[in-house]
């Protein structure tokens, strides 16, 4: 396949649409600000939900990845639950029990854990639906179920405590500059995802058999494997987004994570990627996950009923997959 040219990376690095999502963002942002200008428009109000958007940030990026190839993963908060149990579990048994007083070596190895934990579920999703052919949502379908149950297994179906000190000090509620350490992380991987699908030959690839599979495969790509790494992605990311969770929350929550896969899901399409795939961007992702965010912040400091906000998100939802079919119509009556 050839180079991308400079105008294809900018377009792969902003998204199509990324300048109509911006817009969205800002006009509820003035909206709230107009309202309660005493309460939005703070630095406490900006940071905390900046931090409350990290975790969330982290699984959208790599969503971003599967959807752009026209797949999905419901998996990945049920991914993130199992991942912090397992994590958790390893810290307290390298610690007799407890890791609140464990130092950096047990954090290390929970980390690790955490990684390998979501990775495992990503090279099975990525198995089943790349090499057995099966259909990307009846696959993370089942293992959003299996991963839940499978860490309600392991923990007994309780929440796991034990998150050691050094753990929730520094990465949970520490700051790096007045930045919160969890958006530095967040703003990290958010960076090297857009730059892997912005200007690298896995991104290149990723469009490729998001727009036409066959003819990805003409051209040389392998995609089966491409796929495989995709859903490997996306569950390596949702492993450390359990493990952020645990550093945050100090506990490894069981219950607390129920829509989170949607969420990243309404994230990305709210961004402009494509739920047909073949488009989308990073950028795009970063602005749509902060709308949810931006409402949801919105309505608690304004006093509106925070049951609002799932309909709110709806509305916004149909209409950015609605947005998206007509201009796809519009583009193929060409």
């Amino acid at each position: 396949m050839t180079q991308p040219t400079g105008r294809t990376v900018r377009q792969r690095l902003f998204g199509a649409n990324t300048l109509w999502i911006g817009l969205v963002l800002l006009a509820l942002i003035a909206v709230f600000g107009a309202i309660r200008p005493d309460a939005v428009l703070t630095t406490f109000t900006l940071q905390t939900t900046l931090v409350e958007t990290s975790v969330l940030l982290v699984l959208s990026v790599g969503m971003t990845f599967v959807i752009i190839t026209a797949g999905i993963d419901l998996s990945v908060g049920s991914v993130l639950v199992f991942s912090g149990v397992t994590s958790m579990i390893t810290m307290n048994a390298l610690n007799g029990g407890d890791a609140t007083t464990a130092g950096w070596g047990t954090v290390l190895v929970g980390l690790v854990t955490a990684l390998v934990s979501g990775a495992a579920w990503g090279l099975l999703n990525g198995f089943l639906v790349a090499r057995a052919g099966i259909p990307p949502l009846i696959v993370t379908l089942g293992s959003f179920g299996a991963a839940l149950g499978a860490g309600q297994l392991l923990s007994n179906g309780s929440n796991v405590s034990g998150v050691p000190d050094v753990l929730s000090d520094n990465l949970g509620t520490g700051t790096w500059f007045g930045v919160p350490n969890l958006v530095v992380l967040a703003a990290v991987v958010t960076a090297i995802g857009a730059l892997v699908l912005s200007t690298t030959a896995f991104g290149r690839h990723t469009y490729a058999i998001g727009s036409n599979e066959e003819a990805a495969r003409l051209v040389g790509i392998g995609v089966t494997r491409h796929l495989v790494k995709v859903y490997l992605l996306a569950g390596t990311l949702a492993g450390l987004a359990g493990f952020m969770a645990l550093a945050y929350f100090r506990v490894a929550s069981v219950t607390g994570h129920d829509t989170d896969n949607l969420n990243a899901i309404a994230g990305v399409v709210l961004g402009g990627t494509s739920l047909f795939g073949g488009a989308g961007s990073i950028v795009g992702t970063v602005l749509g996950v902060f709308i949810p965010a931006v409402l949801r912040k919105g309505f608690v400091i304004i006093g509106v009923n925070v049951y609002w906000q799932p309909i709110a998100v709806a509305i916004v939802l149909v209409a950015a997959v609605w947005f998206d079919q007509s201009r796809r119509r519009a583009r193929n009556r060409r």
